[in-house]
């Protein structure tokens, strides 16, 4: 999973499940530790910057170490604290921090998106600027539970997927009556 959320970066998750599928068999955190930096590149060309992107690996691949590459320890530490230690890792921003926290890590961090600001921008929400001043905004009001922000952000990924793209559907979109693109 965190691969994956390092992966996703700047494409669709097409080309993230063919380099997924590139590294069947090496995605353990000791493997792609003792890859060499351009073989772990060409594994994961599909997922585009390419170079970048396993560079942003190893980063990640180092932090992970620091915590025996065992999850049940990551989960023991208090959720900003790690979302402190991922942002300090290079190549991670708060999206890609909590996308690892929240699927990963099982820590409540409301994953803000482009298709979370597409919908809310759609349906009339006044967006603040900055990341954190949304993600703040909206686990002041939604209940800060990991499972209700997991099957949010699905939810709002799948809605943007199926008819909040960038050109809207709105024919059979079940928010066109509350949707200011309708109006």
């Amino acid at each position: 999973m965190m691969v994956g959320a390092i992966l996703t970066q700047n494409t669709n998750w097409k080309n993230v499940e063919k380099a997924l599928a590139n590294l069947a068999g090496k995605l353990a955190p000791q493997q792609i530790l003792a890859m060499q930096l351009d073989t772990l590149a060409q594994l994961i060309r599909s997922s585009g910057y390419y170079n970048q992107k396993a560079i942003k690996l190893k980063a990640l691949t180092l932090w992970y170490q620091k915590y025996d590459f065992d999850i049940t320890q990551a989960c023991c530490i208090e959720g900003a604290t790690l979302r402190n230690e991922l942002l300090a890792v290079n190549g991670i921003g708060p999206e890609t921090a909590d996308s690892i926290l929240v699927y990963a890590l099982d820590k409540p961090f409301f994953i803000i998106d482009n298709y979370t600001r597409r919908i809310l921008h759609r349906i009339g929400f006044e967006l603040p600027t900055g990341y954190d001043k949304l993600r703040l905004l909206l686990e002041q009001n939604i209940p800060r539970n990991i499972t209700t922000y997991q099957q949010y952000h699905a939810l709002l990924v799948e809605h943007a997927k199926r008819y909040c793209t960038k050109i809207p559907q709105c024919q059979h979109c079940p928010l066109s009556q509350c949707c200011q693109k309708n109006i």
